[in-house]
Formats: C-alpha cells, structure tokens, sequence
C-alpha cells in the first residue's frame, strides 16, 4: 500500500461526533442572519477546550457574569477536535521541567496536572455525555538506543526528585506484554494517562457550557477586534461589546506582536486505521495504555473503543511568520505521509492487516520554553492563553482556571506556578526563526531516521540538529 493518503483538514473525530450528535437529535441548526445586537461582560474568542473550560470556570467563579463564546467554525473543529485525544499531566516532562524551572516548580506543576486529570475524570464519568473516557497510563517507548539512553533520564529524574511511582522503567518482554511491535525495545510507564475522543470532549463541553447559559456563536469568525473599554468584536454577523476579552485561539496568536517572540507554529498530522479489533489483539494491544516514542518530533499513538490505532506524528512544516493558516499547516503531503510511515514502522502488524482510512493535520502553538503561558495584552483586559506544544487535553484546564480568574480579579493558586508571568527566551525574528527552524528540522528528521535504520547521522545533520541546544533554546533540541 502507498504511504500516500491527501490529508484533509477536517478530522474523523469531528465527524464522528458530528454523527453521533445527529443520531441523537442534539445537532443544532447553523445560524442564519446576523448577531442581536449583543453586549456582555466577557467574549471568549475559541469555541475549543481552551474557550469553553474558561466559560464554565468563570460560570462558577462570578456567575453574575454574562459571557459569550464566539467560534469561527463549530467547536471542536479545530486543534481540540484534531489533537491525538491523549489526556495527562506532566510526570513525563519532569526531567524538562526540572532543568528549566528547577526540582520545586516542575514537581509543583506537575501536580497541578494531577489535580486537572482528576476533573476531566470527573467530567468524563459523570453520566451525561460519552466521550470515550479510557484509562490505561501513558507509555513511553525507545526504538533505538540513542532513545533508551534518554528513557533512562525519565526514571532518573522521578527517583531523584522522591517521586519514584510516578514513572517505572518497562522491559523489552513487559512492553510486548502490552503492545508487541518488532522495534519497541525498553519503555517507561507513566500511571497517569488516560485516552478521550477529543471532539467528543469540546461537543460536551460545548452542550454544558450552552446548558449553564453561556452563549456559544459558532461559525462566526471575528474578523476585527477593537480594544478600548469596553472593547468591540467585530464578527462576519455582527459586533460584540464586551468589557473583557479572552483569546483562547491558540496558534493564531503566533501573529500578536507581544506574543510572538514567545510562540512558534509548527503542524502535526495524525492517521487513523479502519476498524482492526482482531489485528490490535494478535499484537497483545488489548488494554487502553496509549504511547509515544522517543523521537523529538515525538510519534503518538493509541487505540480506540471500537477497534482503532491512531498515529500522529509531530513532524509537519514550520510556519512562516507563524502564520497558522499557512496550506502546510494541514495539506503537507510530507506530514500526511510522515504519520502513516510511523504507523508502518511501529505497528506493522496493523498496516498489514488493514490500511490507515483517513489522515489530517493542524497547526501546533509552541512555546519558547515548552509550557503553556497565561497573561494579557498591554491595556490589562484582553487575555490569552497558548503555547500547549502539541501537549493541550489536559493543560487547556489549568489554563482556563487561570484566564477566568485573572477575568474575574480573583487568584487561584496555578497562578503562583510558571504558566502566569514567567521569564520567557526569546525567538529569533523572521526570517531567521523559519529558515532556522526549517534547517533543523530537516536535520533532526534526518539524524532519527538515520538512527531508526540502523545507520550513523552523518555529520552534518548532527552539527545542525545540535545547534538550538548549543545556542541555549528549549525548543527544537534533541
């Protein structure tokens, strides 16, 4: 079979939340005709997990508020309808988080991702909506030894930091046990890890946020934002008047000058196989434990409840200028294929039993150093929240706890950890950052591949992907 799938833009999760919707007669009509002339006290622009956590927090942090949420598409049709539907905390980057925020912030934060598993768990369980909530931990596996060199650290690291359950090294025998695939050699087991259908999770979202009486405007792109006080949307059905303003539009606000300096767009492409229950369980992949790989541009993949491997690969186009509409972003055939190599190489007992069904991709808003960033523009009342680096299901609640209340002018003790006024690198400017990026990636690309077919990097790709680490970024390196 040819690794040549077009991507598209849209996801099978959202159709088949879409469908699922439309079964049970919950599917709303589009709106037609323009806004009521509307003015409330908060406009939250993103209809994603993002928008719709910060709707419901600031529901029940300062429920005399009016707010309203405004969507370009229907929710879910972006990054939180796109993503791998992997959902955990940061026990998996303790070793980044140590070396750049130090042992007491990273365990911190690393906490705080517990707390924001145990309410999605919460959310997810409770009855009312059926968003394939799977619980099986989070593996990380090496396919090569350059990448069991760097599992060790995983384990190092938790040990180190008097946290030693929170990561437990796998065998070669004990990770067939769980999924067995010709290049898994050694993993690391992280316990806390669960699976969701992620358009499932933004459509519920959306239904409870509706249900508490918060107004959800989708397909209404704003397409001008007039700041002042009180400030005016300026939408493709109206304008919106809001004394406060949150962005909750992830790599779109690469292109905010305060912003970008801190915010490089990248793209990554995912691919989901048809039905394959029998194949999945001949490969031992009988529980929900979902997993990823070593590399830098990380493979990600997991299974589904009726019978499904998805596998993503964070390995698409850089964006110029950080434009997030760029075609790369979701139409690069070279993503596209990259996401069905991956599940080639590491599930090739799937691929041959039955051929990845469909591909898509979307922009991924990086962070200088790696954490999403909570703060606001200069002027004080329009605030944001961004730089998930591909790693959102989870955090996008800690953010949102954080936005609504900064919104509401109270505190919340997330805001004392580093995702809130933190010292951030720099980026290069254009067009050094692109042609920067672009270079490394391709060397990067080039050093794994080398690695994963047995062979040496030759040495230039080495010197290149070498050069953010030397040159002290915390993105981009190896």
């Amino acid at each position: 079979m040819s690794d040549q799938i077009a991507p598209s833009g849209t996801s099978w999760w959202l159709e088949e939340a879409m469908a699922a919707e439309q079964r049970e007669g919950v599917l709303p009509p589009p709106p037609s005709g323009p806004l009521p002339e509307t003015g409330v006290d908060v406009a939250i622009v993103g209809g994603g997990f993002t928008g719709l956590w910060t709707a419901l927090a600031l529901r029940q942090r300062a429920p005399e508020l009016s707010v309203a949420v405004v969507e370009a598409g229907v929710c879910g049709s972006g990054a939180s309808g796109k993503n791998g539907g992997k959902v955990h905390g940061y026990w998996s980057q303790l070793p980044h988080l140590t070396a750049t925020f130090g042992p007491d912030a990273a365990l911190a934060i690393a906490r705080a991702g517990t707390q924001a598993q145990d309410a999605l768990r919460a959310f997810a369980t409770a009855g009312t909506y059926d968003v394939w909530w799977r619980e099986g931990g989070n593996v990380r596996v090496a396919t090569t030894p350059e990448q069991e060199a760097k599992l060790r650290g995983y384990v190092e690291t938790a040990r180190r930091l008097g946290v030693p359950d929170t990561a437990r090294s796998l065998s070669a025998g004990e990770v067939a046990g769980l999924c067995a695939s010709p290049v898994f050699r050694s993993g690391v087991l992280f316990a806390e890890g669960a699976t969701i259908q992620p358009a499932r999770l933004a459509r519920a979202l959306r239904r409870e946020a509706m249900a508490a009486g918060i107004a959800v405007h989708e397909n209404t792109p704003v397409v001008g934002l007039d700041r002042g006080n009180p400030s005016r949307l300026r939408t493709a059905r109206g304008d919106i008047v809001a004394r406060k303003v949150v962005l909750a539009t992830n790599a779109a606000l690469g292109r905010e000058p305060s912003i970008s300096p801190f915010l490089s767009v990248f793209s990554s492409y995912a691919a989901i196989s048809r039905p394959a229950a029998g194949a999945l369980a001949s490969m031992g992949w009988n529980t929900d434990v979902s997993f990823a790989d070593m590399r830098m541009f990380v493979h990600y993949f997991r299974r589904t409840p009726d019978g499904r491997a998805l596998m993503g690969a964070g390995a698409g186009p850089v964006a110029y200028a950080n434009r997030s509409e760029a075609v790369g972003m979701t139409g690069s055939a070279e993503g596209a294929g990259r996401a069905i190599a991956g599940m080639r190489h590491l599930l090739p007992d799937l691929m041959n039993a039955v051929p990845a069904e469909r591909v898509w991709g979307g922009a991924i808003d990086v962070a200088s150093d790696r954490l999403p960033f909570v703060g606001s523009l200069p002027g004080g009342d329009v605030f944001y929240a961004c730089g998930f680096s591909g790693h959102g299901v989870n955090p996008t609640f800690i953010v949102a706890q954080c936005l609504a209340a900064l919104v509401a002018g109270q505190h919340h003790p997330w805001l004392d950890l580093p995702f809130y006024r933190r010292q951030m690198p720099r980026l290069p400017p254009e067009p050094l950052r692109y042609l920067g990026a672009a270079a490394v990636r391709r060397a990067i690309l080039a050093c794994e591949d080398a690695e994963e077919n047995g062979r040496a990097p030759s040495a230039f790709a080495r010197t290149v992907a070498g050069l953010p680490a030397r040159l002290g970024l915390r993105i981009g390196v190896r």
